[in-house]
């Protein structure tokens, strides 16, 4: 924090209001913000003894509208090693590509959530790693949000798709344990898409990002003059989601008086705002997300046991991008032709080297740090395919190191070969082909009988021979 508090950036805003949120934000981690109000401050400002000084700047792009690109290009030219990160209401990745090309180093989309603004301050100002071309972008790119977009065919993943997909079709209440950028987000839409109560209220709560103070209020919901400041009722998400979906995003934060008294909810299915005196029944599923295994936190006093056996009636872990390293190859696939579609980007192939190159990296920000990478490798490739001279910073990491080229694969994906080169034994093939099939029709287990040619009775059958009753 020594060093964060001394850093200082320049924020190109002429709202003033907008600047004192975005300097509020920015503060609350000890920085400290120069605003301009327009461009020809912001140059004239790079040549002061402040400007010397700057570790990044935050340009709104609405200051210098269809020219943002140059004013970026003008103030990398003076300052190339600065960061540039700009703000935009324009959700077109178009504007984004443009941007970088023009020498940004992320894009936020207004109205922006303090924690992307304090992250890629982060990613951007982190001198001692290599953040241009391996730190996540601050905003998401386009997907699809079912099963189908959730490619890879590593056992762990497929029994995690599995669970979803089977309680996609339930009522019943799932915990989603996982590293930050393994796909919590993504499947937890995705089984909303296929749930009974896709049309009914959803709502998702990050836990981080609500004021302590706020949390029960938020939840619980408050009725007037609870508390000095209440000055009228405010319903809770509990409330707000009866009939719906809660998602609970890093669950793991919430106090242990708020786990307790969350805890106390769905066990009597009864909620009471903050001063009331009675309380309202609720039907409502709660899905939570948390980066830390939770038992783990109730080996150390820090969640609640009773809290943990609430939530995971169904209970499902993403496991990170290192222990399914043979899914490298079509991930990458996927977001190349997922990026190939934005407005700007055209499609890209990739080579064995550069794939080679992409599955020898260990990928600390998983599935979502793989994305970005690609997309600035797009956004800056000049030929049909990726090559591994398109990566040079993940090239300095990894070496110049001959990695040998992995087992092949049938069309499905299913693995065949060990990497001795030997084939697997036949039970595994046909465990990871049943893992396939529950994920691919969604957890419709008649439909999954019906296409793999056997009886129900067979398919469960199996599933306790195999070992993956508890995953399907």
């Amino acid at each position: 924090m020594a060093e964060a508090e001394q850093r200082l950036f320049m924020l190109i805003d002429d709202e003033p209001a907008h600047s004192r949120l975005v300097s509020a934000l920015a503060g609350r981690e000890g920085w400290r913000t120069l605003v301009v109000g327009d461009s020809e401050s912001a140059i004239a400002t790079l040549g002061t003894r402040q400007g010397m000084q700057l570790s990044a700047i935050i340009l709104d792009q609405s200051v210098p509208g269809d020219r943002a690109c140059e004013l970026i290009a003008e103030l990398k030219e003076r300052r190339p090693a600065l960061p540039i990160l700009m703000l935009t209401a324009n959700t077109s990745p178009q504007l984004a590509v443009e941007a970088m090309r023009a020498g940004a180093t992320d894009y936020l989309v207004k109205p922006v959530a303090p924690d992307r603004l304090m992250q890629a301050l982060r990613n951007a100002t982190m001198r001692d790693t290599h953040h241009d071309e391996l730190s996540p972008l601050s905003e998401k790119m386009p997907s699809n949000l079912d099963f189908d977009a959730m490619v890879g065919t590593a056992p762990p993943f497929r029994d995690a798709l599995a669970k979803a997909a089977k309680a996609a079709r339930g009522h019943g209440h799932v915990l989603i344990e996982g590293e930050s950028g393994t796909g919590k987000e993504m499947l937890i839409r995705a089984m909303h898409g296929a749930s009974p109560r896709v049309k009914t209220a959803f709502r998702t709560l990050s836990i981080a990002h609500i004021p302590a103070s706020s949390l029960e209020s938020v939840l619980f919901g408050h009725e007037k003059g609870a508390f000095p400041g209440a000055f009228e009722q405010q319903v809770g998400a509990l409330q707000h989601c009866d009939g719906g979906t809660l998602v609970l995003d890093e669950v793991d934060r919430l106090s242990l008086d708020v786990q307790d008294r969350l805890a106390q909810v769905i066990e009597t299915g009864q909620v009471k705002p903050l001063g009331a005196q009675y309380a309202f029944k609720v039907d409502v599923r709660i899905v939570a997300a948390s980066n830390l295994p939770l038992a783990d936190l109730v080996a150390t006093g820090h969640f609640r046991a009773r809290l943990l056996a609430a939530l995971s009636r169904t209970s499902i872990m993403l496991p990170p991008l290192r222990q399914r390293d043979r899914d490298i190859g079509a991930l990458t696939r996927y977001f190349l032709h997922q990026i190939g579609q934005q407005p700007g980007l055209r499609p890209l192939g990739i080579t064995g080297d550069a794939l080679r190159l992409l599955g020898a990296f260990d990928w600390p920000g998983n599935v979502r740090q793989l994305q970005a990478v690609l997309f600035r490798a797009a956004v800056f490739c000049d030929g049909d395919a990726l090559t591994a001279d398109d990566f040079p910073q993940l090239r300095e990491i990894v070496g110049d190191i001959q990695i040998p080229k992995r087992p092949t694969r049938d069309s499905a994906g299913v693995q065949l070969y060990e990497a001795d080169g030997n084939l697997r034994p036949l039970e595994e093939i046909e465990a990871d082909v049943i893992r396939l099939a529950i994920g691919h029709y969604r957890g419709r287990m008649t439909e999954v009988a019906r296409r793999l040619g056997i009886g129900r009775s067979t398919l469960y059958r199996k599933l306790s021979d195999l070992g993956i009753d508890n995953a399907a």
